[in-house]
């Protein structure tokens, strides 16, 4: 069985970063415990905040990560001969975005598989790179989590005056940003940065009403003038359920996830927990009994962004573990877990890995 090494992360964030002043401009503050619950200072959109009108497709910003990542990393695109990506915001329902993303590549042939799973999405899109390269049907991969959510959020606001806005859209708003981010994965008989043991994933939300939804667009919900004029294209999520469910789904995860790849919380050097507010996380397995001695352990190696892009989905873990290696949060030998929690239907998804890449 070969190993297989992640060489290489990058990101690409679109536009120019907005503020929380220049949010509320437009859509009205809101008050400082709110903010201090949100936790975002600024966040990147694909969208032009006064006018909604787009300057890039989900495509277009996950074919410029994957080209930083393949440079980084020293591969050609020609190399490349699987593509997994995760996204809930695609250019179309179909064609799949992550072939979109093989044409601006320029590649002709490619394997490719799109995961839909939200937070969780990168870390399963991982898992199944893993598996394909370990076998040796593949040898060279490229993981890409994107989202271009602004689309959504502008919707919510673009024709309504300030004060007018309920205040759980204003949350919603403030909370979510656009964003791409890609590894690039190698199959080699030698360990030079690998994934190490089994990834941990499920759905937990078994009972659980969805913390979060999109309603329109599918087929339960078409796109109607009935339903635009509800206001049914948007995004809706249940802050409530979050603080009340995730952590259960945290502590369930963390602690499979250091089961199945085998090691201790002694062994991990940096946690990447994206879209996480590590003092409310806290908070939250205190309140609920699950404050165990492995968090203790590992908590003061708890790394996440949220503050500087935003709650990004399908890329916030890969973001916030390039923002990482960045800012030397993370050095080279670094054992890193990846633990994604996403609330749309409670899940969780963890992995292991070491990292010698760049």
């Amino acid at each position: 069985m070969s190993f297989v090494n992640i060489l290489s992360i990058a990101s690409y964030m679109p536009g120019e970063s907005i503020s929380n002043d220049r949010l509320a401009s437009l859509i009205g503050e809101l008050d400082e415990e709110l903010m201090a619950q949100v936790d975002v200072q600024d966040r990147y959109w694909t969208i032009n905040a006064e006018t909604g009108e787009p300057s890039e497709s989900n495509s277009d910003i996950s074919a410029k990560s994957a080209r930083l990542a393949l440079e980084k990393a020293g591969v050609s695109a020609e190399d490349v001969d699987l593509i997994v990506m995760s996204t809930c915001s695609p250019d179309y329902p179909l064609p799949a975005t992550v072939t979109q993303v093989q044409d601006n590549l320029g590649l002709r042939r490619a394997a490719t598989i799109e995961v839909r799973s939200g937070c969780c999405g990168a870390v399963q899109a991982l898992d199944i790179a893993k598996l394909y390269l370990s076998t040796g049907q593949y040898r060279t991969a490229l993981v890409i989590g994107t989202e271009v959510i602004s689309p959504l959020l502008y919707q919510m606001y673009g024709h309504k005056d300030k004060d007018d806005l309920r205040l759980r859209d204003k949350l919603c708003i403030y909370s979510f940003g656009d964003g791409s981010a890609a590894m690039v994965l190698q199959a080699s008989e030698q360990a030079n940065g690998h994934l190490i043991g089994k990834s941990a994933f499920a759905c937990a939300g078994g009972g659980k009403k969805p913390g979060m939804i999109v309603p329109i667009g599918g087929t339960a919900i078409p796109i109607t003038h009935e339903a635009l004029d509800k206001g049914l294209f948007s995004l809706k999520v249940d802050f409530t359920g979050s603080a009340k469910y995730t952590a259960d789904i945290l502590h369930e995860g963390f602690h499979e996830t250091l089961s199945k790849a085998g090691v201790s919380a002694k062994d991990i050097q940096g946690c990447i927990i994206p879209e996480g507010n590590t003092g409310y996380l806290r908070d939250d397995l205190q309140r609920s009994g699950k404050l165990s001695e492995e968090w203790l352990e590992i908590e003061n190696r708890v790394y996440d962004n949220l503050k500087y892009v935003g709650n990004t989905g399908s890329p916030a873990v890969l973001l916030a573990f390039e923002h990482a290696v960045r800012t030397g949060k993370v050095n080279q030998g670094d054992n890193v877990m990846f633990l994604a929690i996403e609330t749309s239907k409670w899940l969780f998804a963890g992995t292991v890995f070491q990292w010698k890449g760049v």
